[in-house]
Parts: structure tokens; sequence; C-alpha cells
């Protein structure tokens, strides 16, 4: 088996892009390493072309015009497929992973691989009608994919309690590029100067689309209390969003903190390893469905110490060398900060124990590996 198809909505980033990320990680592993690896996308994006230029990897659109553009993009689906006839078709995130087994019928020796990137997904929130549909037709045909690989162990948890077969459901978690992202303290001063945070001010930051999952009023409110007992810090948000009421809402929650001008807001940004290593302490202050969060891995790599709320597999991640605290409670956030200031600078600050604790456990060499342990293995009937 060594023609590998991925299949996912977009690759598209401007709003965070994890399970993006993570594909093009994969793809660029596989590719390496002999396999033919072709993506196929439902919608076009700005970016892809030059990300994968120079490689091998084969990035082809199928032109879906909108949510209802169907009977059309199948069929386009349908001649990609039948012209690449790979061994292996990988979906990622709920509507790709639905497509796949439409597809089984047409292409019976192909094995049809889905991708599990989330927990729980919109549990106890306003999810929309069309989300809640997706997920309910994902969790109905599961048992026909030959193979599901979650990310984490709380979505592999999260989806056997709704149904999917365990014996087919494995866990591989994502992989960290450990040589792109790592401890730079220069390229980190760059983006400080750029920001117009001075050297002796503390720099602490949550990296994460504007979603309510992501949980930014508990970040700010934290931020609040912690700004009451220290002068010196800043606060920053990266990540992009579409939910302009929910950014709206957040800037003025801000303004009734008495933190606007603490807070930065920086957007999306490319230049990530360097926008990690301007920080002195990284927090994810997710709510809920988080399954592995790379903004952790990665902060780690960059040797940053963390502050993580107990959603997905977020404390297996930072392990012993981070603070955990419950989720929705800026209180208990602000205190974990508070406790990792006061490490800064001191010999109880570590930052090669922080980053080599995802060099031996979340490195893409181990993503590889259990990848391409788990495709071959489909080779024999389970």
């Amino acid at each position: 088996m060594k023609k590998i198809t991925f299949l996912i909505r977009s690759l598209e980033r401007s709003g965070g892009g994890g399970a993006e990320k993570q594909l093009a990680t994969l793809a660029k592993a596989l590719s390496q390493k002999g396999f033919e690896v072709t993506i196929l996308r439902f919608y076009p994006d700005t970016h892809s072309e030059v990300e994968f230029s120079g490689t091998s990897i084969k990035l082809l659109s199928l032109e879906k015009q909108n949510r209802w553009d169907m009977v059309g993009f199948f069929w386009r689906l349908l001649k990609q497929i039948k012209s690449i006839q790979p061994d292996v078709l990988h979906s990622y995130l709920p509507d790709s992973n639905i497509v796949t087994i439409f597809l089984k019928p047409f292409f019976p020796t192909t094995k049809m691989v889905w991708g599990i990137r989330h927990s729980n997904w919109g549990t106890g929130k306003k999810s929309s009608w069309w989300i809640n549909s997706i997920l309910y037709v994902e969790q109905k045909l599961a048992r026909f994919a030959d193979l599901i690989i979650a990310n984490s162990y709380a979505g592999q948890k999260y989806h056997l309690s709704k149904g999917f077969p365990a014996e087919k459901t494995i866990v591989i978690p994502n992989g960290i590029d450990v040589h792109y992202f790592k401890h730079d303290p220069e390229a980190g001063k760059i983006i400080r100067q750029e920001w117009g945070v001075s050297t002796n001010q503390i720099l602490i930051g949550l990296i994460g689309r504007l979603h309510p999952m992501k949980d930014h009023s508990t970040f700010l409110k934290a931020a609040a209390l912690l700004f009451q007992e220290h002068q010196d810090v800043r606060f920053v948000c990266i990540g992009g969003g579409v939910q302009q009421d929910y950014a709206i809402q957040l800037y003025e929650l801000t303004n009734q903190l008495g933190i606007a001008e603490q807070v930065i807001w920086a957007g999306a940004r490319l230049d990530m390893p360097e926008v990690y290593n301007a920080l002195d302490i990284f927090v994810s202050a997710s709510a809920y469905g988080e399954g592995f969060s790379n903004a952790i891995g990665e902060a780690m790599a960059c040797g940053k110490t963390c502050v993580v709320t107990d959603v997905g597999d977020s404390a297996s991640i930072v392990g012993n060398q981070g603070i955990v605290v419950p989720p929705g409670d800026p209180q208990a956030l602000k205190t974990a900060v508070m406790q990792l200031i006061a490490k800064l600078n001191t010999e109880n600050y570590a930052q090669t124990k922080i980053r080599q604790r995802i060099v031996e456990n979340f490195s893409v060499p181990q993503l590889l590996v259990k990848t391409e342990d788990a495709i071959l293995g489909l080779s024999y009937e389970r």
C-alpha cells in the first residue's frame, strides 16, 4: 500500500487550522518516505500551492461551489478517485469522513480511513443544525469505515461513547516539527519590538481562532485578575476567525475589565515559531472540544512553559512540565500563571526539559511510524 489520498474540506488556516496543519505535516512525511501522496480539497485555498511546491505531492481541488453543490461535487470526486486509484483514502473531519463511505461501493479495494480531530465538539453549545446533522450522520456511518484514527485519547473516548466501533478506532497523537519549532530568543525579540513589549514586561499569550471553544473570555478575566497584582504583564491573543460578533464581544470585555491597553490582538500569523518565542508563558484556556492541541505542543517545542485547561489531551501533553487547571475558572488560571511567573528566570525553569517532552513523545517521526504501521496493517483482514 503505497498510494494514499487525503480528503479534506479545505487547507485554509486563516482561523487556526490544526487539522489542516497536521494533514500537511503527515502528507510531506509520507511523501518523503516513498508514498505516492495526493491531497483532494473540496474548496481551493490561497496558500497551498506555495506550501507544497518542490514536493512530489499532487494537490487537487474539487471546485465545490457551495454547501449545496453535492451532485456535481460527488461526480468530480468520483472521477478523481477513479483516476488516482489510491490504496488508502484518508479523510479529515466529519464532512470528509462521511463522503468516503458513499465512495465505498465504487472503490471496494480502497481502504477508507477516517480522521477524528476533536473530542466533544459542540457538546452543550449552540451548534448549528447543519453541524449537528453532520455529526449525527457521521456517527451512523462510522461502522463502515475500515479504520478510524483519533488524534487524542479524549477524542477516542468521546466517539466510542457515541457508538463508534472500538475494534476500528485507534489513537495516533499529532506530530510536532521540532526542527521548525525550537527555542530562538532573538527571533522572539523582534516580535516583541513589533508589539511594543519591553524586555522587562512578562508576555502571556493565547493562540487559537476567535471561537467560544477557545474561551478567550476566561483568559481575559484571568488577565484582569493578574493585572491587579502585576502591572508589568502584557497579554496577546493570536488567531483569526469569522465570528465577528464574538470578536466584538471580546473587545468590549477588555474595556469592561479595564485591560484594553494591556491586551494585544495580533490576528492570524504565519511566523508562528517567532511568535511562540516572543512569549514568556503560553496559555490554553479551551472550554471544550480539544483533541490534541498543536499550539501546546508547538509552544513547548519552543521551550515555553504552559498553563492549560483539563480539556482533550492537554494535560497529558504538558505532563509534569506545565500546570493544568479546570476549564472556565479565571481564578485558577490566574493562580497558575502567578506560579509560573515566580519560576521564570530561576534555576527551576528548565526550558530544555519542556522541549524534550515534545521531542521524546510527540515528534513527526513518531507520527509517521505509527501512521505507516496503521496503514500497512490494513492490507491484512481485521
